[in-house]
């Protein structure tokens, strides 16, 4: 299956080991190998590098790792293609403008028949590619839509209430982990994936590492994935599978959790 990669900070941080880490992922024939994509926010704006090709090999991923932009918020995907061709138009993550924002979706997981679902509709959102995350992101979009007024951000807890909606139908046509991002918040949502000590479909679909970082321990953080600008940052790291020997904590199944600024704002399960 695909894998998953988002951060959020409290200042401006560098992904570096974990970037690696997750593209040499992408160098197994025989997983995930079809192509990568990683966004940096700046501001309302993003920074988007993708490539329709194997991320274990990429010159671009490893430019990324030492030199790629500082930010607060990004989400990285490495692509197991199971629908359409092998094109940068099917590769994750994906944007779109909503009022005057870019908004960011990544998605892991297989949704059979998802476009003939009469309550999932793309409204004005049409699709670049083939791919059924694409189709699923601009569901979404349309949904929250109804909430934005120009450059007015809405509530958390009412763009909250939507996406909980949004992935508890999804996760009823199969595994639905997906990042999603307005800039202001990253939501996570945690379902089930192949799981490689069994083979099989079952939680947890995202793990989730806090971190406190300060000057003291650095170097530490270095290896966690995250290079640190300050002696004061609050980080989150959110992926498919522990990318570290530290101790990340699995999300239960049907599990969301909103991130700002490096804290957890909230926690919900979606089928409750």
């Amino acid at each position: 299956m695909c894998e998953l990669l988002a951060l959020s900070s409290n200042r401006p941080a560098q992904l570096n080991f974990s970037l690696h880490t997750l593209a040499s992922h992408g160098t197994d024939a025989a997983t995930t190998r079809d192509g990568w994509g990683v966004a940096f926010y700046q501001g309302s704006d993003v920074a988007l590098f993708r490539e329709p090709t194997a991320a274990g090999h990429s010159a671009l991923v490893r430019f990324l790792e030492t030199d790629g932009p500082k930010t607060n918020l990004a989400i990285s995907h490495i692509r197991h293609a199971t629908r359409g061709d092998l094109s940068l138009a099917n590769t994750q993550p994906y944007t779109r403008e909503l009022a005057g924002r870019t908004h960011v979706f990544a998605h892991n997981g297989d949704l059979p028949g998802i476009e003939s679902e009469v309550k999932l509709t793309l409204g004005q959102y049409q699709l670049v590619g083939q791919t059924d995350s694409e189709y699923a992101f601009c569901v979404l979009l349309a949904r929250l839509q109804t909430l934005w007024n120009g450059e007015l951000l809405p509530s958390l807890s009412a763009r909250t209430e939507i996406i909980q909606s949004f992935a508890r139908e999804i996760a009823q046509l199969g595994p639905a982990n997906f990042f999603y991002s307005d800039g202001d918040a990253l939501f996570a949502y945690s379902d089930r994936r192949i799981q490689t000590a069994t083979g099989k479909i079952e939680p947890p679909g995202l793990w989730m590492l806090p971190r406190r970082c300060t000057s003291k321990n650095s170097a530490n953080d270095n290896q966690a994935g995250v290079s640190i600008n300050t002696d004061d940052q609050t980080i989150v790291l959110v992926a498919s599978v522990p990318l570290t020997d530290e101790a990340w904590q699995p999300l239960q199944m049907n599990e969301l959790i909103v991130l700002q600024s490096g804290q957890i704002k909230q926690s919900v399960n979606v089928a409750n």
